[in-house]
């Protein structure tokens, strides 16, 4: 509050006036505070009076999706590693939206986590300054982002799509398609159709094959769409890769409704080694990440980097890349 003060020209007590609801002052002052907190990505410290101590005894983790297998896999694995610690997670969910994650970073900031997990590596402008701002440990996971914020636990979406089209290729198909959402709200599904369009680029393979069909996260339902749309457009596409498991669940299932022998006429590969990906008929080919590690990962880490700021001091910025693998299965 010094801090914003001391940029506004005002005293402490004038920004604590400005910042309550009802507070009594000027419109042009106010105004001249509020640029101060933008600034410097303040965010009102609400248990200043009763925390001496700065030890909220909780960590905050923010994820895209609370029905996907893989995210909760993380948070179970970010929860058994704080497990003993005395600290608690607060989990928050995105739905894919940058804008809903930097309404949550400040609404969790408020309440002075000790540090804080977020998926992926791209953030508004004002919700990066508001994690570089907070004076705790930010670990950024599922990603490779160009630019850390501060501590990476993660992968290469686009190396891991990329290795998957070089799978199938080895496997003898030539006419590869992607299926994908329509935006780039899920940042490491826009990722994987990077990934997808520089392996076609690399191995001069037919381009352009790329189908776009509903809104982040894709669904079964959707897959199915699209896989029509696919070979409606292209023909004599041979093989699919999709953004997930999910989708490709469901390509695969209207290929059988369709008497498209699957790999015969069309081979289908994933994303994420789900469940369904296992238990599918024929088995889906698919990428796999070990999602609770990467949770027990980036709660290990962030242990660590607590305890250092508890003790005065600071680690230096990590960034631990977790591996992937392709997984062959009876669709290719």
């Amino acid at each position: 509050m010094a801090d914003v003060a001391e940029r506004a020209g005002v005293s402490t007590m004038t920004v604590s006036r400005a910042l309550k609801k009802g507070g009594s002052i000027s419109e042009k002052t106010r105004g001249k505070i509020m640029a101060a907190v933008d600034e410097l990505g303040y965010v009102l410290d609400q248990m200043a009076g009763t925390l001496s101590s700065k030890r909220s005894g909780f960590v905050a983790a923010l994820v895209p999706s609370i029905n996907s297998s893989n995210f909760a896999d993380t948070a179970r694995g970010i929860t058994e590693a704080i497990e003993g610690s005395g600290l608690q997670l607060l989990l928050g969910y995105t739905d894919y939206q940058i804008e809903k994650e930097e309404r949550l970073v400040e609404s969790m900031l408020m309440r002075r986590p000790e540090g804080i997990i977020v998926t992926g590596g791209r953030h508004t402008d004002r919700t990066r300054k508001l994690l570089e701002a907070a004076g705790i440990p930010v670990i950024e996971t599922w990603d490779v982002p160009d630019k850390p914020i501060e501590h990476v636990v993660g992968f290469s979406n686009a190396a891991a799509m990329n290795a998957l089209v070089h799978h199938l290729h080895g496997r003898g198909y030539r006419n590869i398609g992607f299926i994908g959402g329509t935006s780039n709200r899920d940042t490491r599904g826009a990722d994987r159709r990077q990934g997808y369009i520089q392996a076609i680029e690399q191995l001069a393979l037919p381009r352009g094959r790329v189908i776009s069909f509903g809104k982040p996260p894709i669904s079964m339902e959707q897959g199915a769409q699209a896989i029509v749309h696919l070979v409606s457009q292209w023909p004599d596409v041979d093989a699919a890769v999709c953004v997930s498991d999910l989708s490709a669940f469901g390509a695969l299932m209207e290929c059988h409704r369709r008497g498209w022998a699957v790999p015969g006429r069309i081979a289908i590969a994933g994303f994420g080694d789900f469940e369904v990906a296992r238990c599918a008929y024929p088995s889906i080919t698919t990428v796999s990440v070990d999602a609770k590690e990467i949770g027990r990962a980036a709660g290990n880490l962030l242990l660590r980097a607590i305890e250092a700021q508890r003790s005065q001091q600071q680690i230096p910025p990590e960034m631990m890349l977790m591996p992937f693998v392709v997984i062959p299965r009876e669709s290719s």
